[in-house]
């Protein structure tokens, strides 16, 4: 396998995701990732893989700005109906302009 997927599938052990669902996931002997895992943290250290509760943490970040994100797409959508809506409006001659309004 190619070093970029073993990294990927290491980092998804190490966030927590059971090592025999990874290995049904990516067709690997479970032993295999194990040993993936284990050669990472001597490669790497303790030190350089953060904790469950970071990864937490960056994970309700995440999902925090995707909200943020899909409401801000809304917001744009809902702006960008209302200028054409006004582009239209502006094209013709008379337009319908409620009487006596002030």
């Amino acid at each position: 396998m190619l070093k970029e997927v073993r990294i990927r599938i290491v980092q998804e052990a190490l966030s927590g995701i059971k090592i025999a669902v990874l290995a049904r996931k990516y067709e690997v002997h479970p032993d295999t990732i194990r040993n993936w895992v284990k050669d990472y943290r001597d490669e790497v250290g303790d030190d350089e893989i953060p904790s469950t509760d970071e990864q937490i943490q960056e994970l309700r970040r995440l999902q925090s700005i995707e909200e943020n994100y899909q409401k801000t797409l809304k917001m744009l959508g809902e702006k960008e109906l209302e200028i054409e809506i006004l582009r239209e409006l502006l094209k013709k001659k008379k337009p319908a302009y409620p009487k006596n309004s002030k």
